[in-house]
């Protein structure tokens, strides 16, 4: 089954998942555990690299918690990475700063409790040259799982993103490109309706809303042109393009089930 949609305007937050992160060929790493305040839920960190260093700050967050990072610096080849727990510089990151949109910016919904990493480095250029860079780092985690929902009996949303549920789903975002990993987080609104938001590795997101339990439309914005959503289905998976996009939703992100 094949059928074509239409999208309609909407907004959705920036936020990033899985990909391969820059070599930064850090030959000093400093390791740093980050507190929040009592009372509080972020920070702002004041820093230095020169050359070849690199910071890892760590800092732990449950699963579903949203988290919140922004580097402010004046030098033009310095940016952060994020690694999940038990991962860190040389492994695969969750966000690449020099990718995302805005540029040194991330907000994301958490897929697992543990430990998790913002590297901070300078690129191979710069690092060459020992050149130095003053920054200040801004990270916040909020958004605890709450009990309780509008959507189906039994959902829960996640505070601050009212997201029913979070997860990862195949995606891909360029024609020829392989089918990767994304996070999204599902709102439910009852009645089988809803939207997934759909966070693109390279920043951005996409927002694919649902009737009956069936993906129906999505937020189109001028970028995407004359671009329509194709729904296709395999026994419980639909599969949705939009343009050069595509994604392997499962019912049961709809569903809840």
């Amino acid at each position: 089954m094949k059928k074509r949609v239409m999208g309609n305007i909407a907004f959705a937050a920036v936020a990033g998942f899985l990909l391969a992160a820059p070599v930064t060929l850090a030959q000093d790493i400093r390791k740093e555990t980050v507190h929040f305040k009592a009372g509080t839920s972020g920070t702002t960190i004041q820093g230095r690299i020169k050359g070849y260093e690199s910071v890892s700050y760590l800092l732990g967050a449950k699963a579903g918690q949203v988290m919140h990072a922004r580097l402010s610096t004046r030098h033009g080849a310095t940016y952060f990475n994020i690694y999940g727990p038990g991962k860190g510089p040389g492994d695969e990151a969750i966000a690449v700063s020099d990718r995302s949109d805005p540029i040194n910016t991330f907000e994301g919904v958490l897929p697992e409790d543990g430990n998790y990493t913002i590297s901070v480095y300078m690129m191979r250029s710069a690092a060459r040259r020992n050149e130095v860079s003053d920054y200040s780092l801004d990270i916040s985690i909020g958004g605890k799982a709450a009990a309780a929902a509008a959507g189906n009996p039994g959902d829960a949303t996640v505070a601050g993103a009212d997201f029913n549920a979070t997860g990862q789903l195949p995606c891909a975002r360029h024609a020829g490109q392989p089918m990767g990993q994304c996070s999204f987080g599902v709102t439910r609104q009852g009645n089988g309706n809803g939207a997934i938001t759909v966070f693109w590795p390279d920043g951005g997101s996409r927002v694919i809303f649902f009737e009956m339990n069936t993906p129906a439309s999505f937020d189109k914005a001028q970028a995407d042109g004359d671009a329509e959503m194709e729904v296709g289905s395999n026994a419980d998976l639909y599969l949705v393009t939009i343009g050069n996009q595509r994604f392997e939703i499962p019912e049961a992100v709809m569903t809840g089930g």
